[in-house]
């Protein structure tokens, strides 16, 4: 079986990339009899197919061949015999909408027989194509609402599996989302796309190395770590804000919060722990190779990491990861919120993208191996990617923008939004060497000695780690950090493959120049070494291994020319650029019309959410907040009255009185400033969009410092509405 991509030694677990061979469990059988695994996986098919079916569906699976359509009423008579026997009742084409969610439409099996009884019916075209209603999903422009035609189309190369609900079990099969015209109206579609753009280019690359010709298929592999908060689901049910948007838009920081470091891979607590462990069980069971669980660094985080998988695999496990802790939560009394940042002045929360590629005879193509400065192959396959962030760091950042990362990005937890490359101590050494000369040394790690006994001499890795980069390598991949926790990972999937597709072709393409398309070794390390010397030269201003948090840093980039978005809308500005479009166009990945369709909807939604935490803002100050104030206000006068009856000084209470008569205007002017803000109606979605963050935004926030000042002053008897303390603080 292929190697994953940090090259485990143990073959079991190395079964996992291709995301139907699961792994087994040694001396205790294997994790479908541990768990009762629902996916329809390599050896169900191998025990339900015939052979020859099983052999061509397995080249689709494990070489990207077209789908052979003559095997498909089989495949789809085994797929429904075995849902059946697990339970299941109806079948869904389960898929990812621009909504950045699933969708899926359930039908049953069963259907009338016309002699008053039923039979149980899943055909070969029921499996691979499907038809959903197309207008009222978001578009962007390329449907229009009365165009309600679109088809879904079987991903064969991602599991079909069974998900459980309640006391209902539905047979899901991974599809792409198109319209009647073949545009891409989802993101599965595009990182299909983008997928077998870079594997083209990648064995271009390869084939130029001499390699085995074994290799005719290059993924991209991908991890996301998963963070999470949760809190008590009473605690959500009395916050408006937690319910319609997942962040919290009024509270005060709490005196204790993550300042004594004391969260972060704490104990676990009992509830949170046993949450924990029925995710884990829920998720093996769906086929997601859950690894990691630990707290996270604020009070109420937490982390869940799985094994890397390939690239559109991981994409659907990671919309089953967020789906599974939203729905397993509530059992235990907790609400998993994933918004960016649900609670200001604490961490908030991401999903770093741990990024690679791998052939399908099992190599790394970005494990630089011990003498990594005579390894030309990595070196060709680790500038590309530097060039490609550096050419393309306007769409890297535009792949991560929404109004929920806005709260996220270039705070003490994440990443600024200036995209940079951290290589680390050897691999930055290796490519000074590269600029100024040939590479001829490789810096080592050596042991670390602990200064005990009775504690192992450990081996030491050739440079730290940098938590304030967003894309790091991190010894044999790349760790994209600024990807926001509440998104999908297909789409920042999509543009990183893209765009190193470009690089790969473009290094390629001057390879061949330089050495011919047939070089003898000599020949083809001189090639090497001159285009990736001239590469190096021109991109190395997007290396930086220092604090990517200081202004000196800000200051730095700037003088380099590297862009700093420090917002969606100035980012989602750059999408559909002439450069942008041509290299998605150039690659088969969006047409422009596809493109601009994105940054269409993106600009909704950015529009939409920020709308709906706006009428949230002002209806809880408007109805909860300056109700309670006022109470608060009639309280302290009627104090007032009676210390003055008992002919006792009550100038102090007056002065809090007053205070609060204060803060009460201002909340008032503040509530009126965000209703007129909140009155644009612009048609156009950028338009609406510039309105949104020059005029709503700060009314927002300028809402929020009244109320939490409120918050500070008001009896807590009277304050409507859970505390920070209360919800991130209470187990």
């Amino acid at each position: 079986m292929p190697k994953t991509i940090d090259s485990r030694p143990d073959p079991a677990v190395n079964s996992w990339p291709n995301g139907y061979a699961l792994p087994a469990d040694k001396g205790r059988g294997t994790v479908q009899d541990m768990f009762g695994v629902d996916v329809f996986s390599e050896r169900v098919m191998q025990q339900r197919l015939p052979k020859d079916v099983f052999r061509r569906l397995q080249q689709t699976i494990n070489h990207a061949e077209p789908l052979d359509p003559a095997i498909a009423d089989v495949v789809a008579a085994a797929m429904k015999d075995w849902a059946i026997e697990r339970g299941a009742t109806h079948y869904t084409h389960w898929f990812m909408p621009l909504t950045g969610l699933t969708a899926e439409k359930h039908d049953a099996f069963l259907i009338p027989d016309g002699q008053g009884g039923a039979m149980s019916e899943f055909t070969g075209s029921a499996l691979v194509r499907g038809e959903p209603d197309a207008s009222s999903f978001p578009s962007g422009g390329l449907r229009a609402t009365f165009e309600a035609r679109g088809y879904t189309a079987w991903d064969a190369t991602s599991p079909v599996f069974i998900n459980r609900n309640g006391n209902t079990a539905t047979l899901c099969i991974p599809t792409a989302f198109v319209s009647w015209n073949g545009e891409a109206l989802d993101k599965k579609t595009p990182l299909l796309r983008s997928m077998d753009a870079l594997s083209e280019q990648a064995i271009r690359v390869l084939r130029l190395f001499g390699a085995d010709k074994g290799v005719t298929r290059v993924s991209t592999t991908a991890g996301c770590e998963q963070e999470y908060f949760l809190i008590d689901r009473d605690h959500y049910y009395r916050r408006p804000d937690l319910v319609t948007g997942d962040r919290a838009i009024f509270g005060a920081r709490p005196p204790k919060h993550q300042q004594l470091e004391d969260h972060y891979f704490g104990s676990i607590p009992t509830r949170v722990l046993s949450f924990m462990s029925e995710v884990e069980r829920e998720l093996y069971r769906l086929g997601v190779p859950v690894m990691t669980r630990h707290n996270e660094v604020a009070p109420g985080q937490y982390e869940l990491a799985p094994l890397y998988e390939t690239s559109n695999i991981a994409a659907d496990h990671q919309m089953l990861v967020m789906e599974t802790l939203k729905r397993v939560a509530p059992r235990y009394g907790l609400q998993c919120i994933l918004h960016e940042k649900p609670f200001a002045g604490i961490n908030g929360s991401g999903k770093h993208l741990n990024w690679s590629m791998c052939t399908n005879t099992g190599v790394n193509l970005l494990d630089p191996l011990d003498d990594t400065h005579t390894n030309m192959q990595f070196l060709v396959f680790l500038c590309a990617v530097i060039r490609a962030v550096d050419l393309h760091a306007d769409l890297l950042r535009a792949s991560v923008a929404s109004a929920s990362n806005d709260h996220r990005l270039g705070a003490n937890e994440a990443p600024p939004a200036i995209m940079s490359i951290f290589l680390g101590d050897m691999l930055s050494d290796i490519i000074d060497q590269l600029e100024h000369n040939s590479p001829r040394s490789t810096m080592k790690g050596g042991k670390l000695d602990l200064g005990s006994r009775t504690l192992p001499q450990i081996s030491r890795h050739t440079g730290d780690r940098n938590r304030t980069s967003p894309f790091a390598f991190t010894g044999n991949k790349f760790e994209f950090r600024a990807v926001g926790s509440s998104m999908s990972a297909a789409w920042p999937m999509t543009v990183l493959n893209t765009i190193v597709a470009e690089s790969l072709d473009v290094l390629c393409t001057e390879l061949e120049k330089a050495a011919s398309k047939n070089p003898t070794p000599a020949k083809l390390e001189q090639a090497v070494r001159s285009v990736l010397q001239k590469l190096v030269k021109q991109h190395n201003r997007v290396i930086f291994n220092g604090d990517g948090y200081t202004a000196e840093w800000h200051a730095e980039a700037a003088r380099r020319g590297l862009p700093n978005y420090r917002e969606t809308v100035a980012a989602l500005e750059t999408l559909c650029t002439k450069k942008n479009t041509d290299v998605f166009r150039r690659h088969k990945v969006l047409s422009k019309a596809e493109l601009e369709s994105r940054q269409h909807v993106f600009f909704e939604k950015y529009v939409k959410q920020v709308m709906v935490e706006a009428e949230t803002a002002a209806n809880i100050a408007q109805t909860m907040i300056l109700p309670a104030a006022v109470r608060y206000q009639t309280q302290l006068a009627q104090a007032i009255s009676a210390t003055q009856a008992a002919d006792v000084d009550a100038g102090s209470l007056r002065e809090a009185l007053d205070d609060l008569a204060s803060l009460i205007t201002n909340l008032r002017a503040a509530i009126a400033k965000l209703d007129v803000a909140m009155q644009s109606h612009d048609a156009d979605p950028h338009a609406h969009a510039v309105h949104v963050r020059d005029r709503v935004r700060p009314a927002i926030d300028d809402l929020r410092i009244v109320v939490d000042e409120l918050e500070g002053v008001v009896a807590a008897d009277l304050w409507p509405l859970p505390t920070y303390r209360e919800m991130l603080m209470l187990r």
